[in-house]
């Protein structure tokens, strides 16, 4: 255990670290060397989202960015890793209640049109569109018919984005069954995220093969060369954040790009774009 003498003899980084490596097992260390350089790593990305957004302001682009994956997947405190230090004017977060009785009448589309991205702004989706393809149809929250209708329907949405040039990037957190689990019963633990557990969670964990069932056919019918799927092939959430802002900030040539952060490119083993022959973990 460190001690306030410990603190007091700190002359420099390296002396410390001896500190630390005569009081703190092996394990310990490690855990604590990774948290700094995490977090040194997540401050220099944000640095980099900050120029972009600027760079996003000034070219009058659009660009959204959904996040999706199952139950504690890790896309909320992601999105929130995004969203920190950037400028609120021009940047929006958007995670929608279930539709109202009006919504329900309407075009399934429109209410997430009306949440797109206007001229220099960015846009993150807590869930999206694609509640349709996998949640709903899992959960019994729509029709077989509605389903059909909207996975024929996505693609053609996606493309009228595109063709308007709606820069879209679609993300999928992945993670193990035992994760997930995991995941939840620390949620229930924790008095300030026991908000975040509902019914539809602990469905998720015995519908599972189900929910993997929709998934993929999610996967074989909406990626497309104009609009892909990149799945965040990870069960560490620091991990997950850090190399789903790397590949954001790959996609654009911003001004400043690089100026913060040492590494822009992602991780090949952790940020891939989907394909059938790929060994996904959920």
């Amino acid at each position: 255990m460190l001690t306030q003498q410990d603190f007091e003899q700190y002359t420099n980084t390296e002396s410390f670290l001896n500190i630390l490596k005569k009081k703190l097992s092996e394990d310990r260390l490690k855990e604590i060397l990774y948290g700094v350089q995490y977090e040194k790593e997540l401050e220099q990305l944000q640095g980099e989202l900050v120029d972009l957004q600027q760079w996003v302001a000034k070219k009058k682009k659009r660009v959204c960015v959904i996040f999706e994956g199952r139950d504690a997947s890790g896309k909320g405190g992601s999105i929130r890793r995004f969203a920190q230090h950037l400028n609120p004017r021009s940047m929006r977060v958007v995670a929608l209640n279930k539709p109202t009785e009006v919504e329900k009448g309407q075009w399934y589309f429109r209410r997430y049109i009306k949440e797109l991205p206007n001229p220099g702004e960015i846009v993150f989706f807590d869930r999206s569109w694609y509640n349709r393809a996998v949640v709903e149809p899992v959960m019994g929250f729509c029709t077989h018919a509605q389903y059909e209708t909207f996975m024929a329907q996505v693609p053609e949405f996606e493309h009228m984005l595109y063709e308007d040039d709606v820069l879209l990037i679609k993300f999928w957190f992945s993670i193990t069954k035992d994760e997930q689990e995991k995941r939840f019963l620390s949620r229930l633990e924790n008095p300030l995220k026991r908000w975040k557990f509902s019914p539809v969670d602990k469905e998720g964990q015995r519908r599972w093969d189900e929910y993997t069932y929709y998934k993929e056919q999610m996967f074989s019918k909406t990626h497309t060369t104009f609009s892909p799927w990149i799945i965040i092939k990870t069960n560490e959430k620091k991990k997950a954040r850090l190399e789903s802002m790397r590949y954001v900030l790959s996609k654009f040539e911003y001004e400043g790009k690089g100026n913060t952060a040492d590494i822009i490119l992602p991780d090949p083993n952790i940020v891939q774009r989907y394909h059938r022959l790929i060994n996904h973990v959920d």
